[in-house]
């Protein structure tokens, strides 16, 4: 199995990490396909999701089966607004393609939150930085590598 840049942090800072793999669908690469493919329930399955800000980039991870509150994310991150970044920008940005983006790892340092509800679990999923991989992680530890902050992001 390939290493990632994003399992490569993780073993660096020590963080205790498993990995679920599963077959790529191209044509459904969203987090409740993902869950139903590893067999997690999809409040644990966090999709990780880049926005534009008038402060710069912004990154947040929320439950798969969830919508982002932009005004939520906002008013954390200090920005009056924020919007998400078009598909096309995705890959410049993180280094990550859709369906593979990991909230570790990217090109940039960006700030990073993580959806309150994660604390709910002793681990969640989120991308691994390639399609077909995630990681099942502590979300404490998820913070600890980010530098990420908690807040609730979800309505």
């Amino acid at each position: 199995m390939k290493k990632t840049n994003a399992a490569r942090i993780l073993d660096r800072n020590k963080v205790s990490y498993d990995i679920s793999t599963y077959e790529v669908d191209e044509n459904d690469l969203g987090a409740v396909n993902v869950a139903s493919k590893i067999n997690a329930d999809i409040k644990k399955v966090f999709k990780t999701l880049v926005v534009r800000g008038n402060n710069g980039i912004v990154v947040a991870s929320i439950p798969g089966d969830s919508d982002l509150n932009l005004k939520a994310l906002a008013s954390a991150s200090g920005n009056k607004k924020v919007n998400l970044v078009p598909l096309k920008e995705i890959n410049s940005l993180t280094g990550y393609i859709r369906g593979g983006v990991s909230p570790i790892g990217m090109k940039k340092q960006y700030s990073f939150f993580l959806d309150a509800s994660a604390k709910n679990y002793d681990k969640i999923y989120i991308s691994a930085g390639l399609r077909g991989m995630q990681f099942f992680i502590n979300p404490d530890d998820l913070l600890l590598v980010t530098k990420g902050t908690l807040c609730k992001l979800t309505d």
